[in-house]
């Protein structure tokens, strides 16, 4: 008999939908099942027809952000990393002018 847990079903869902090859239609079907009135527990039915539309959008969601968040992440360790391999921000810089502050009464 077959295995079969909530945790292999989100470990599918998560590893789909971040292969590049797949991604779009796990979205795109995500958002299918989501509008489509066919689902495992219909809408019309009140609490339970609603419970497998929040999992699916709560899994899109999650999931979307978390890539998302790691795109702008590695945007901007990359970014970083260009502006130091061009000498940007750099204090070894020689055009770098070192003022001193003083007071006046």
């Amino acid at each position: 008999m077959n295995n079969f847990s909530i945790q292999s079903i989100y470990n599918w869902y998560r590893n789909s939908i971040r292969n590049p090859k797949y991604r779009w239609w796990v979205i795109l079907g995500s958002l299918l099942y989501l509008f489509s009135p066919i689902d495992i527990a219909p809408d019309f039915i009140p609490i339970i027809g609603w419970i497998d539309d929040g999992v699916i959008l709560t899994l899109l969601v999650a999931e979307v952000s978390q890539m998302l968040s790691q795109r702008l992440k590695s945007r901007d360790e990359q970014v970083v990393s260009e502006a130091d391999v061009a000498g940007v921000g750099s204090t070894s810089n020689s055009d770098t002018v070192d003022v001193k502050a003083v007071s006046l009464k």
